[in-house]
């Protein structure tokens, strides 16, 4: 089976285990199809996903050029305390941000390494977490805009971690803690403004498993510029990480906007 065109996130499907899809233009994989089978993969190219201008790729799928203009790339989307849309002040697009802001958002603790705490709108639940290669994760509070969850997460980051260490994630050396019990004593260290927002019932407790064949014991990051062609066997996924049997993992996420070759055989 061979595959061309341009990475993206790839696609997940919340199942027993995380069902995950690499789409491309004209075609699309099931990725826990190719497991136990031998990938070539050849860097061809970079196709900007905003301009789709064939420009190198400077951030996030963007070139340089987008990754300082597009509002879908602003300072709030990383460091969501810094949204302004909810005051009717524009970062880059007021229309694009009040969008995006000004929806329900969650603040989570995920359990991918450590225990995490972080920022989601609604609508990506539970993908947001499958995305990290989170094994588990609780909801702690619903917020109607994303400066009350940022100003959550700053307020938690004294107590819990904010990212993930992808190398303990992908070699499965996750810590054994209980998340509903930590969330039971989260109430005090919530914002004053956000303490209302705040419910005692909200018992959603997602538990993800991987399509993984093997945990490697020690990982290597595949750098597809360094290394443009690049041959291994499929054992496992997680997270937006392909993990091949000598260690190397390729993380998706990393090179959207890069132009691949794929052969599976």
């Amino acid at each position: 089976m061979q595959y061309e065109g341009v990475l993206t996130k790839m696609e997940t499907e919340f199942a027993s285990p995380i069902q995950y899809y690499m789409t491309f233009e004209n075609s699309f994989l099931n990725v826990n199809q190719a497991l136990d089978k031998n990938i070539e993969i050849s860097f061809l190219g970079y196709q900007c996903l905003n301009c789709s201008k064939k420009k190198k790729i400077f951030r996030q799928g963007f070139c340089y050029d987008c990754f300082y203009s597009s509002p879908a790339v602003g300072d709030w989307i990383m460091r969501p305390e810094l949204s302004t849309a909810h005051l009717g002040i524009a970062d880059r697009d007021l229309d694009y941000e009040t969008r995006v802001q000004l929806q329900p958002h969650i603040v989570y603790l995920a359990l991918s390494s450590e225990i995490k705490v972080g920022v989601t709108r609604k609508t990506q639940v539970p993908t947001r977490w499958i995305d990290q290669g989170a094994d588990e994760a609780v909801s702690i509070v619903e917020v109607p805009n994303r400066y009350l969850a940022g100003i959550t997460e700053v307020a938690l980051k004294d107590h819990f971690v904010d990212k993930t260490n992808w190398r303990k994630m992908l070699q499965n050396e996750v810590v054994s803690l209980d998340l509903m019990a930590e969330r039971a004593r989260i109430f005090e260290r919530l914002p004053e403004e956000v303490r209302p927002y705040f419910n005692t019932d909200l018992n959603e407790h997602f538990v993800m498993k991987y399509p993984v064949l093997k945990f490697p014991k020690k990982v290597t990051g595949l750098n597809l510029e360094k290394t443009p062609n690049y041959e291994g066997r499929l054992v496992g996924v997680k997270g937006q990480y392909l993990i091949f049997e000598d260690g190397t993992v390729l993380n998706v996420r990393s090179y959207e906007g890069y132009v691949i070759g794929m052969n599976i055989s």
